[in-house]
């Protein structure tokens, strides 16, 4: 059987990975600038971690 992942999926978690890491970098840069995170960074880190793992249950059957 043919385990390997396609290159698509390895671009999409990298793609959800960075998502995920501009949100909490931008969250931290809000709360000490504004004092309060905003809206659009909770929506990247939701977004990201959300794409993150729908990725990684596409992956899951692919490793075994």
């Amino acid at each position: 059987m043919n385990t390997e992942i396609p290159k698509k999926l390895k671009m999409q978690s990298l793609l959800a990975k960075i998502t995920i890491v501009l949100g909490l970098t931008f969250l931290i840069f809000m709360i000490v600038v504004e004092g309060e995170p905003g809206a659009i960074t909770l929506a990247l880190i939701s977004t990201g971690s959300f794409w993150y793992f729908l990725i990684r249950s596409k992956i899951g059957p692919l490793k075994s």
